[in-house]
């Protein structure tokens, strides 16, 4: 407690100056009663009152056995108030009083003998309602029971900081025993432990009287000396009936398997990081030292202080490796990275160096078997067969290399190469889980290392299939005159399977075909071309647009996860009319002489091999001199621009003069369209009409 008007006191020492009352007395409501020796009733207080129910007026001067107590005990009464009068015994029990309003009430009384200065004897009873005693006696009983068998550490802590109490929980939480708590702060009793912050969080929850719920600390106790432990500590301020400050009490759970499944679900969720962003930026190109220098910037240094990406130099030469047990590993350095590791840097390999390994060195038995190769805790004699020689072995000892990792490079079955992880700057040594990491990264990686070593054969077959299965026509058929394009994507991309198509039908009309097979490479080259044959048979059926959109998805539906996007138009140069549908593809422009060019609006419908869903014909308008262009979604789709607009960038280069060439036209729009780092090949196709013949 605190003296009133003063800072509260240091909680054991003596008080100094008036203390407020406690509540305790407030609660119990003791009521005093003094009597003369005759029995008279001589003083009477207001606690008295309010227990018995008579006034002072009332009882004062009255014998307190007559109006107090039952005739069938009052006998008792008279007998033990002469034993306390004679012999100065003091006396204690429960005893049942008559009150004013004729109701019975069990009492608890304190009897006892008193002597004035002139030496007058008096008797003087303190009396409590018994319910009331029972009920705290009950709560007293019930509290120390739960501290005492509590699971969850409490204590008690005065107004300065000093331990009042604890239970057996928190003396198993701290291994320090319940007496070594007492009257010593925490500082004192667990000094292995940072209690300043909490310190601090007492005071303001003692000040404020605003409860702290569970902050969480970590630390160490004797009862677990070698262990990180982390608990959930609750405060909050404890008070009297009055009001008065009178300590902090304490709950403390121990959340140590909580708080180590926390770090291990954030290294996971960190893992999980770090190969999700190894799949977006491991293999943006077709380049051997790009993807590889995209490997060693993901794994450092998240995995590792240094990284290195090596490759057995026949792999980078196109041709299949394998080492015997007694050969050595000719690798060639495609990229290193590290971070503060200057002297590990000078060791590695500089990237495009050749370098031969001799068959004990760790990254030949790596690319040898094929197997991961881990020293944990790296010695001097591991350092030998790390380094490519000596003076290197000395450079990594001197830079403080402590742990070593190599996975190898697989991709189909062949071993490529190895990626070559150190640990200097980070305490921790490799481990199982940083393996599996390790080797998650590698085999992602190898994928596109492998993907780099034939791709460009398999691009130049691609597109020597793309343009043999790309129509010849005349730049005049019917009543059309035609021009087009196809523009492969860029030289790190690969061939799309994208079309056009011109053919003449019967009747002076012409059909206009573009489409776009989802995919790339010799797949979408052949889907393409099978797509192409398809729509010129069916076209010679003179058939609906819509209808044939129809067939088509059925044919697409029938090759393997195939899927594209078409635009299908008949021209009727004597109807002065297009007829058109659309299986998901971007819509054609249409340029009529004296307007802006405008989009045509046309039902989407959905992409051929979808199935399911009918598509329907649109019919416009088709002057001589008009136009309508018609393309691929690579001419107009880019990384960094919104799909409007580009289409609205279309649109105003193609409001030009009318008199220009279509062969003009179309260069235009793919030299300023189709930008070089384009992923996506481009179909375009554009028609003029021309007046009936």
């Amino acid at each position: 407690m605190s003296a009133a008007g003063s800072p509260p006191g240091d909680g054991d020492g003596p008080a100094r100056g008036p203390v407020r009352p406690s509540g305790l007395l407030d609660v119990l409501r003791v009521a005093s009663v003094v009597l003369d020796t005759e029995g008279r009733i001589t003083l009477w207080s207001p606690q008295a009152e309010e227990l018995f129910g008579y006034g002072a007026q009332e009882a004062l001067g009255q014998y307190a056995a007559r109006i107090m107590v039952h005739e069938e005990h009052l006998d008792l009464v008279v007998k033990l108030f002469a034993d306390v009068m004679r012999t100065g015994q003091s006396w204690a029990g429960a005893f049942p009083i008559r009150c004013k309003d004729g109701t019975t009430r069990l009492v608890e009384f304190r009897n006892m003998r008193l002597l004035d200065d002139r030496g007058q004897v008096y008797a003087l009873g303190l009396a409590v309602d018994q319910s009331t005693v029972r009920r705290l006696e009950r709560d007293v009983a019930l509290s120390s029971r739960i501290v005492a068998q509590s699971p969850i550490g409490l204590a008690v802590l005065d107004t300065g900081l000093r331990y009042v109490s604890v239970n057996p929980a928190l003396e198993q939480i701290n291994g320090v025993p319940a007496e070594e708590h007492l009257g010593r702060t925490m500082r004192e009793v667990l000094p292995m432990l940072d209690t300043g912050p909490f310190e601090a969080t007492a005071r303001e929850v003692l000040e404020t009287g605003l409860p702290v719920v569970d902050r969480k600390t970590v630390g160490r106790t004797p009862a677990d000396p070698d262990e990180d432990h982390a608990w959930s500590v609750s405060l909050y301020r404890l008070e009297d009936a009055l009001g008065t400050a009178l300590g902090v009490a304490l709950s403390m759970v121990d959340i140590t398997e909580q708080h180590r499944a926390g770090i291990e679900a954030e290294t996971a969720r960190r893992r999980l990081a770090l190969i999700a962003d190894a799949s977006a930026r491991i293999g943006t190109t077709l380049d051997l030292e790009h993807t590889a220098g995209e490997l060693a910037d993901v794994a450092v240094p998240e995995l590792a202080d240094v990284a290195a990406v090596d490759l057995l130099d026949a792999v980078v030469r196109g041709r299949r490796s394998t080492l015997g047990p007694a050969e050595s590993a000719l690798i060639r350095a495609l990229a290193v990275r590290g971070v503060d590791a200057e002297e590990v840097l000078r060791a590695a390999d500089p990237p495009g160096q050749v370098t031969r390994y001799a068959p004990d060195r760790l990254v030949t038995e790596c690319v040898r078997t094929g197997q991961p190769v881990m020293v944990p805790q790296v010695k001097d004699e591991d350092l030998a067969r790390i380094a490519r020689s000596p003076q290197t072995a000395e450079l990594l000892a001197r830079s403080g290399v402590h742990s070593y990792l190599a996975v190898p490079l697989i991709a189909r079955g062949e071993v490529l190469g190895a990626l070559d992880l150190t640990r200097t700057r980070n305490p921790v040594p490799f481990d199982e889980d940083d393996l599996l990491l390790a080797r998650e990264l590698a085999s992602r990686a190898a994928v596109q290392i492998d993907n780099a070593r034939w791709y460009q054969n398999a691009r130049g077959t691609a597109l020597t299939l793309q343009r043999s299965l790309l129509p010849s026509h005349p730049r005049v058929t019917g009543g059309l005159e035609v021009a087009s394009r196809y523009q492969p994507a860029g030289a790190t991309s690969e061939v799309g399977g994208d079309w056009f198509d011109v053919i003449p039908l019967e009747g002076g009309k012409t059909a206009l075909v573009v489409g776009d097979v989802m995919g790339s490479g010799i797949p979408a080259a052949a889907a393409m071309g099978r797509l192409r044959t398809a729509t010129t048979t069916l076209a010679s059926l003179d058939l609906d647009p819509a209808v044939l959109l129809e067939h088509l998805d059925r044919i697409t539906g029938g090759l393997d996860q195939a899927i594209a996007t078409c635009v299908y138009a008949v021209h009727d140069p004597r109807a002065r009319q297009c007829t058109l549908a659309n299986a998901g593809h971007l819509p054609p422009v249409r340029i009529r002489v004296g307007h802006a060019p405008e989009l045509l609006d046309l039902p989407t419908g959905v992409p051929l091999g979808v199935g399911g869903v009918g598509f329907s014909t649109t019919t416009v308008e088709l002057e001589p001199g008009d136009r309508l262009v018609f393309y691929t979604d690579g001419l107009v789709e880019t990384r960094r621009h919104p799909l409007d607009e580009r289409l609205d960038r279309l649109l105003t280069l193609l409001d030009g003069p009318p008199d220009r060439s279509l062969e003009e036209v179309c260069d235009l729009l793919l030299r300023t369209l189709h930008e070089p780092d384009n992923f996506d090949d481009v179909a375009l196709l554009i028609a003029r009409a021309t007046p009936p013949a």
